[in-house]
């Protein structure tokens, strides 16, 4: 038997597994490619590219593009691979034992438990509402002052459920928990939703905002996401990273693209009406409710969704089943993909309600 880490065994995991789907609409992802001139200067650059040295310079060629863009400087800024990891890096920071609590709305980002058990802390879930998902402020607070939480968490707009959070809620939060809390603010789906607590950041020191290229600028596979925040903040974070964290070729990509990111806007506009558009056709159809949404996905309930889930993966499409997770049962993730593959999913999910699937 080998000696593992204690505790590692009853890790959760999370699950990447996936099949070649015809459709593939489960991860909220951008199923649109880079726009041309991007894909052209992103592929000029990577050709020159030198493999041999270390990611020093572009490292922070994107710290300072992006402290350029907030009005604020590199110091403030920290990358990591997506968002996740540097999320997964502040639980790690402010963890590390049983008595360090981390609260989060639930349901939220599903790795927030798994973070927080990572870390060594505690998790603690402040249950959203049954009817509309959305949060008790001073529910919330309250439980972050009772615990003496280190690290407070908001997704906004949260995943899975797609509503958002107003500047003014985020603020009211932020200035009413206690100042040894640090206060994390997840904006991984922010493009889409534009009300951003960025603002905020110089008044309130203990905040953090954490970012992604994963979703609005289609680069899940280079994983790269951005938190800002105080400089002493991103001090004490960057040390939980190795040398050398990020890849070259990520943060050159990614560097383009945040130059180029008006050429996304099209993209972004376009995940946005066909959300819209896919939850006014949803709205028709008999015992399906679907809830409100500021991302690139919706969230639906359904009583029979888990055959309506067999009936897409029969057809080659995949979509978020939740089955009977704790607040989200029978309910379905669907991300916005092109316009054609949205009318057709549509199509299954429509004769299957009318009974002609």
């Amino acid at each position: 038997m080998l000696n593992y880490r204690n505790g590692l065994a009853d890790m959760p995991s999370y699950d990447v597994v996936e099949r070649p789907w015809d459709i593939k609409i489960n991860a909220n992802e951008c199923n649109l490619s880079l726009p041309p001139l991007v894909e052209e200067r992103v592929m000029t650059r990577l050709s020159r590219v030198a493999f041999n040295r270390y990611p020093n310079e572009e490292y922070d060629d994107l710290r300072d593009q992006i402290a350029r863009n907030f009005g604020m400087q590199r110091e403030n800024v920290l990358i990591g691979s997506g968002s996740s990891e540097i999320i997964e890096k502040l639980f790690y920071c402010f963890g590390g034992s049983p008595d360090a609590k981390i609260v989060y709305p639930w349901p939220s980002f599903s790795m927030y438990p798994i973070y927080s058990k990572a870390a060594e802390a505690t998790g603690v879930p402040v249950a959203l509402s049954e009817d509309d998902y959305s949060l008790d402020l001073d529910k919330f607070i309250k439980t972050a002052v009772d615990e003496k939480a280190r690290l407070a968490v908001i997704c906004n707009p949260n995943n899975p459920t797609g509503n958002a959070f107003t500047v003014d809620q985020i603020e009211y939060i932020a200035k009413n928990l206690p100042e040894d809390c640090a206060f994390l603010v997840d904006e991984a789906y922010m493009e889409f939703y534009g009300k951003s607590a960025m603002g905020l950041l110089k008044k309130y020191p203990n905040m953090i905002i954490a970012r992604t290229f994963s979703k609005a600028y289609g680069l899940a596979s280079c994983r790269v996401g951005y938190m800002l925040a105080d400089e002493k903040i991103v001090t004490m974070i960057d040390k939980s990273y190795m040398p050398y964290h990020m890849n070259v070729l990520s943060l050159v990509t990614a560097d383009i693209c945040y130059q180029m990111r008006q050429e996304f806007v099209p993209h972004i506009q376009i995940m946005i009406s066909e959300r819209k558009r896919m939850q006014e056709e949803l709205k028709k159809l008999p015992g399906v409710k679907v809830y409100p949404s500021e991302t690139n996905f919706i969230l639906v309930k359904y009583d029979k969704a888990k055959e309506l889930n067999e009936l897409f993966e029969s057809k080659g499409i995949g979509i978020r089943h939740f089955g009977s997770a704790p607040g989200l049962k029978n309910c379905l993730r669907i991300s916005m993909g092109r316009r054609e593959e949205n009318d057709t999913w549509y199509s299954y999910f429509k004769a299957f309600t009318e009974g002609r699937a």
